[in-house]
């Protein structure tokens, strides 16, 4: 019932929410894909990291369907047929992990690929082949993508260390990752409710903060379809190696 629903009256909330979840849409209509690892620190400033995590699952999943739309028969059916069913694994693993997991062992983790698999496309051979979609890679990095986001919504950089390499169209990259991520938010439901985080105050206040996510995932489209192929790729290596930096500094309590 509507009459039933809260929602958090903390203006500083507000203050710090507000530009996470504009962020967020940004990255996910395809303009600097991999910084909305910004949102959950910066919730974190004024709530429990779990509240959070709560709390932007509903936004998230409000964006994945503007994503869907905006993106819409735009992404790689070979490899999705492959990083789906990692995701799902992935998932898996991570509900029937999670009271054993560290999350900031898992920062510590997925902050070390991000960097490493950056410096090592900066530091190496220039000219190499793109790759082509590999069974055996891609259900790696996709269950470890499942994995992390699910534990701590930081699935992007491994499963940008398999579809990266692949050069793909720009416009054809980000579909692939608005529809795998579309995917995995929404089975990601299924173990938060049952894990009790679904409260009033937290989906009411999910409500209030969906019409601006949603408005940045559109202003992110008509950025992306801005942007050059070689200044996308350019663009999201950076963020990668930053969110990379991000999470270490995180997992080590040094941010």
């Amino acid at each position: 019932m509507l009459s039933s629903v809260s929602m958090i009256s903390d203006p500083w909330f507000y203050a710090a929410a507000f530009p996470a979840v504009l962020i967020v849409g940004l990255s996910k209509g395809g303009f600097g894909p991999g910084t909305s690892l910004i949102a959950l620190p910066l919730l974190s400033l004024v709530l429990p990291p779990l509240q959070a995590a709560a709390i932007m699952l509903p936004v998230l999943c409000a964006m994945d369907l503007a994503g869907l739309w905006g993106y819409r028969g735009l992404w790689d059916r070979r490899n999705m047929a492959i990083i789906l069913s990692g995701a799902v694994i992935g998932i898996g693993i991570g509900t029937l992990t999670a009271d054993y997991v560290s999350n900031k062992g898992v920062q510590i983790i997925v902050g070390g690929v991000a960097v490493v698999f950056v410096l090592q496309k900066w530091l190496g051979r220039s000219g190499t082949e793109p790759t082509q979609p590999n069974v055996a890679k891609g259900l790696f990095w996709s269950a470890c993508s499942g994995f992390t986001s699910f534990i701590a919504h930081a699935g992007g950089p491994p499963l940008q260390v398999y579809l990266l390499p692949q050069r793909l169209d720009k416009t054809l990259f980000v579909g692939t990752t608005v529809v795998f991520f579309a995917v995995v938010n929404y089975v990601k439901l299924i173990p938060y409710w049952y894990l009790g985080q679904f409260t009033a105050e937290n989906l009411g206040t999910a409500a209030v903060l969906i019409p601006v996510a949603v408005g940045g995932v559109y202003l992110g489209i008509w950025l992306h379809h801005k942007m050059s192929d070689a200044g996308f790729y350019r663009f999201v290596y950076i963020f990668t190696f930053l969110c990379g930096l991000k999470l270490l500094g995180d997992g080590f309590g040094l941010l």
